[in-house]
């Protein structure tokens, strides 16, 4: 087999990621070498490879699903949101400055094309099959001309499309439709046909309207997904589910001891990598829950203050809810609170930032004794080390530099009374660290908790992700799927009008500043044009050689 695929979406959170992740355990299981691909991805949620660059968290769960070790390769453009109009752009692996939406889609957007086309050429050589997956949705067509993740990188691969719509939306048939019509005559050749996502009920009645579908578009559908609950696989943005209630929705074993924990998340703004709270979900008798007001801490017998990609932000935020006054509260009655990256250098007592939000000296909460000066180059590393008594396995990915000055070591940071502190994500999912952890927190919470002694969250994972790959065996064609990954998509589809229409004009480039006699005036200091302000190299295209960590 050689090959490969789209996985393209209606609208963002129709599925991709879930399907993506489907398709590659379902080939894994067949004995297809396969790797996962997403040109650009804008997300808070993000990994650490072995080589230490830094990718979207999506993409790491598809390369587990895949039975293949992760790589910047397989998510060469990571935008992670700063606000509602700046991201920072990290370019295989690396942070190479912020910046605005405008400026990406101005034109930084299309010359990054060359990186990720080698990019998908290197795991092509490499694989039997690459499973890629777009963003938002292929229709966008204000952003056709510079698009580089949905039809713009299906083109320069000659891969066929499968687009998956979220039937429990509603409107499943008129965005299948829709999303065609609004392609090129170029780009729809190329739509082989869709998938039906989180289908409830008798699928029997939905089959008329798929016969129906396919004689408006002549394009098939390739399968219809049930919905399942407590999927459990990381999601990509924290922003959307910041407020969801409950972590997962998956039914677990009754608590072993005679309580359960109650773990509330602070819901902070830019809130990244939340996933570091699904291996607390997935213990029997914890109950974890998003919060964004005061009063929702009283019955919490732990508090997590979680990462941020704005730390200044989310003190702020902490302080005008009441919630670092309740923080404060529970820290001088021993009540357990646990700081996580952003989160730990927030409970710190000062931070000099004049690089995240370049706010300058800002006074932490001061719940630990640690200070965090913002360095321009990121920290990206998978640390290994021992807490509690237990091995801890975790990664990092910020640019505070914590000055620890009192309080018991823990891992990278430290502890004071029932307050902990740390850099590392993903240290709970190291399961004797975790049952550890937990002990302590019922401990201090006057809990009779009792960690169960076998869960295994890796082991929970894998479960999660042959039950995505069961979801494509079960329920889609996957004879039809695999001449697609292996052919291409068919010959002489129709056209369905009215197709793109045309592009509007270029935008003139803005002048730069002029003296009176007409010299040009330099720009200021760490600037480019449109709105990119280096924090490393200026160049942002280069290839996956030059790139490698």
């Amino acid at each position: 087999m050689s090959g490969g695929l789209l996985v393209a979406g209606t609208t963002s959170d129709a599925g991709k990621s879930v399907v993506t992740a489907g398709i590659c355990r379902w080939l894994a299981r067949k004995g297809v070498s396969v790797a996962p691909f997403k040109a650009q991805n804008m997300s808070l949620n993000s990994f650490v490879t072995r080589e230490g660059a830094e990718i979207g968290r999506a993409q790491a769960m598809q390369a587990q699903a895949a039975r293949v070790e992760p790589s910047a390769l397989m998510n060469p453009v990571l935008l992670k949101p700063g606000g509602d109009r700046s991201s920072q752009v990290v370019l295989m692996g690396k942070p190479v400055g912020e910046m605005s939406a405008r400026g990406y889609h101005g034109g930084r957007q299309e010359q990054l094309l060359g990186t990720v086309t080698d990019c998908l050429a290197e795991l092509r050589s490499t694989y039997d099959a690459v499973i890629c997956e777009g963003a938002g949705s292929p229709a966008e067509i204000n952003l056709r001309r510079t698009d580089i993740v949905n039809m713009g990188i299906a083109r320069a691969a000659g891969f066929p499309v499968v687009v998956v719509g979220d039937i429990d939306r509603g409107g499943v048939f008129a965005s299948f439709f829709g999303t065609t019509a609004l392609l090129s005559e170029a780009d729809q050749a190329l739509v082989a046909g869709y998938l039906v996502n989180k289908f409830r009920g008798d699928v029997t009645l939905l089959e008329p309207g798929l016969d129906m579908l396919e004689k408006l578009t002549g394009r098939r559908t390739y399968g219809v997904l049930p919905y399942a609950h407590g999927l459990g696989i990381d999601e990509e943005d924290g922003l959307r589910v910041s407020l969801r209630g409950a972590v997962r929705e998956s039914v677990v074993a009754p608590p072993v001891g005679a309580d359960v924990l109650r773990v509330a998340v602070c819901a902070v703004p830019l809130m990244s990598n939340f996933t570091d709270v699904d291996a607390l979900a997935a213990e029997p008798g914890v109950v974890v829950r998003f919060v964004d007001r005061a009063e929702e801490l009283a019955d919490a017998d732990l508090v997590v203050v979680p990462g941020t990609r704005g730390t200044v932000k989310a003190l702020g935020w902490l302080r005008e809810r009441g919630l670092a006054d309740a923080l404060a509260r529970r820290a001088a009655e021993g009540r357990p609170v646990l700081g996580i990256c952003g989160g730990f250098q927030a409970l710190g007592q000062h931070i000099e930032d004049e690089v995240e939000s370049r706010a300058g000296a800002v006074d932490g909460l001061g719940l630990l004794p640690v200070r965090v000066r913002f360095a321009r180059e990121k920290t990206l590393a998978r640390p290994v080390g021992s807490a509690l008594g237990e091995r801890v396995e975790g990664y990092e990915i910020h640019h505070g530099v914590a000055s620890v000055e009192g309080g018991e070591p823990f891992l990278d940071g430290c502890r004071v009374g029932s307050v902990w502190g740390t850099h590392w994500h993903g240290s709970l999912e190291s399961d004797g660290f975790r049952r550890a952890f937990l002990r302590e927190v019922a401990r201090a919470a006057g809990r009779r908790f009792v960690p169960a002694p076998d869960t295994s969250f890796g082991s929970l994972r894998e479960e999660q992700l042959d039950r995505l790959g069961d979801l494509i065996e079960e329920h889609a064609d996957t004879d039809a799927l695999l001449k697609l990954i292996e052919g291409g998509a068919p010959s002489s589809l129709p056209f369905v009008p009215p197709g793109a229409p045309p592009q509007t004009p270029d935008r003139p480039e803005r002048p730069r500043p002029q003296a009176p006699d007409g010299l040009i005036v330099a720009e200021p200091a760490r600037q480019v044009p449109d709105g990119l302000t280096v924090a490393g190299p200026a160049e942002l295209s280069v290839t996956p050689q030059e790139a490698t960590p």
